[in-house]
């Protein structure tokens, strides 16, 4: 033990330590707050779009996109890493407005940019989507 310092004292390590001690449980609590927010936040938006009623119109696929997200946790011990990827979906409706939705179905490799047809749409999500093959002289006059 250093002479002079019984643990109650001020550092011996100068005022550092002090707020070492008192910065990181702050710290550490912060982060736990966040989380906790991010889960409810996520946990309210789940909810929100499984209890939207499920409304079917008549759209176009105009894009398609993929987001890849990336997790990795490294140790002394394990290199774990892992990925998720989320499907999106464009559709544009008949009066011109584009709204983007996320592909709960895995519908993304089903369908292509251009296709036609009606798109079941459950709050922020596309679930499902049933192709219409117009006739000749409709294909050149929509949109």
């Amino acid at each position: 033990m250093v002479s002079g310092f019984d643990g109650f004292g001020p550092s011996p390590f100068g005022g550092m330590g002090g707020f070492m001690f008192s910065a990181v449980p702050v710290f550490i609590g912060i982060i736990f707050v966040a989380v906790i927010i991010m889960l409810i936040v996520n946990g309210a938006k789940y909810v929100k779009n499984a209890t939207s009623t499920r409304e079917s119109t008549f759209v176009r696929i105009v894009s398609k996109r993929m987001d890849v997200r990336h997790h990795s946790n490294m140790n002394d011990h394990n290199n774990f890493s892992s990925s998720h990827t989320y499907y999106y979906i464009t559709l544009e409706f008949e009066n011109g407005e584009r709204k983007e939705y996320l592909d709960v179905k895995n519908l993304y490799g089903l369908v292509a940019e251009g296709d036609e047809g009606y798109a079941a749409i459950q709050g922020d999500w596309i679930v499902a989507f049933e192709r219409s093959i117009p006739h000749q002289d409709e294909r050149s006059t929509r949109y």
